[in-house]
């Protein structure tokens, strides 16, 4: 099976020597913290580390079981039923599961190859007939974002700022990617720009390894200081062994020779797929991506997604529909993954893929 369904980096491009030694520095340097319980603010090495690296001090900072824990902990501490969200239309799908399962109400917002329609926004939050929206916050994927590839400018984190602060709503920057632009010019953080009306969570998952489970929240200290109730309640703590880990993987330096190598491979992987459908399903139209795991594909209207899938996979290709990533549409559009492939197996895949679409 080559599969364009995983958001995983696959194993070539993981440091796995590199993981080695950090975990033998862990256990030698700190063998009573490594295997310690810990408190619900995480590992406190790590913990410092983030928040120097977002010029933040370390009470605003809590190191989780990576970052769909640190999503759920938020949600629950501020989410309640019946509270209004806007997201982005089309989203990650377990961030609609989750808030849907929580009684949310959600106003899917288009996405634009630049980010969130902010117009489109305003208009929500100002009133129509239907009257406005009061949101309690706004969850945004501000780069390479999932399922779509696409990056919010800065004129658009702009406006988004200046909306949450009229309008009171917090923005929740799920930015778990930030690291892995191959081109184009890098962008503040929504969470740099105003760290008090923003939420921010990352991981370690795509720079690291998946297997090591490391994410994190950056915000306000007083909400992190109720998240960190919240998450003694739930776990005690998260794993300290793997937190170590990665601590002593950052803090040698690894993780930037690790997040290039990572980012390298990405690049040739992107240009492979635009270049194969291109070659082979110049149907498809798509935004090349400037970094991350994803491209989003969209196909001739009336085309169904979902026999392309059952026959794609006779084929031996997976990947994941459209629809999953949407309340509602997007019947002809589906997501490719090319991290977790080598360009080999991409220009197969595309291969076999436009087969089956040929034969629908």
């Amino acid at each position: 099976m080559i599969s364009f369904a995983r958001g995983a980096p696959s194993l070539d491009i993981v440091d796995v020597q590199g993981l080695k030694d950090a975990a033998a520095r862990a256990f030698e340097s700190d063998p009573a913290g490594t295997t310690a319980y810990g408190t619900s603010i995480g590992y406190p090495r790590l913990r410092a580390w983030i928040a120097d690296r977002h010029g933040v001090e370390p009470e605003r900072v809590l190191v989780t079981n990576g970052s769909m824990q640190a999503d759920a902990f938020l949600f629950e501490q501020l989410v309640k039923s019946g509270d209004e969200v806007i997201v982005e239309r089309p989203t990650y799908d377990r961030t609609l599961l989750s808030l849907s399962e929580r009684g949310a109400r959600l106003h899917p917002v288009e996405l634009q190859p630049d980010g969130i329609d902010t117009d489109a926004l305003r208009g929500l939050l100002d009133g129509g007939v239907d009257g406005a929206v009061k949101p309690r916050l706004a969850h945004i994927i501000p780069n390479f974002q999932n399922p779509a590839g696409y990056t919010l400018s800065l004129a658009k984190r702009e406006a988004l700022l200046d909306l949450a602060r009229k309008h009171d709503f917090l923005v929740f920057e799920d930015d778990p990617y930030v690291d892995l632009r191959f081109s184009g010019e890098k962008l503040p953080t929504m969470l740099s720009l105003d760290p008090e009306r923003v939420v921010y969570a990352s991981s370690f998952s795509k720079t690291v390894c998946p297997g090591i489970r490391v994410g994190y929240l950056v915000g306000p200290t007083g909400l992190i200081a109720q998240i960190a109730k919240l998450a003694t309640n739930t776990y005690i703590s998260p794993s300290m062994v793997s937190q170590s880990i990665v601590y002593e993987f950052c803090a040698s330096g690894a993780i930037e020779r690790s997040i290039e190598t990572v980012r390298t491979a990405l690049a040739k992987r992107a240009r492979t797929l635009a270049a194969a459908l291109e070659r082979e399903l110049p149907e498809a139209e798509y935004v090349a991506p400037e970094g991350g795991y994803f491209m989003w594909v969209t196909l001739p209207e009336g085309t169904d997604v979902g026999a392309l899938f059952s026959l794609a996979g006779e084929l031996g290709v997976a990947f994941v529909k459209g629809t999953d990533f949407l309340l509602e549409g997007g019947e002809n559009t589906l997501r490719l993954a090319y991290s977790g492939v080598t360009p080999e197996q991409i220009d197969d895949g595309v291969k076999l893929l436009a087969e089956a679409y040929r034969s629908l």
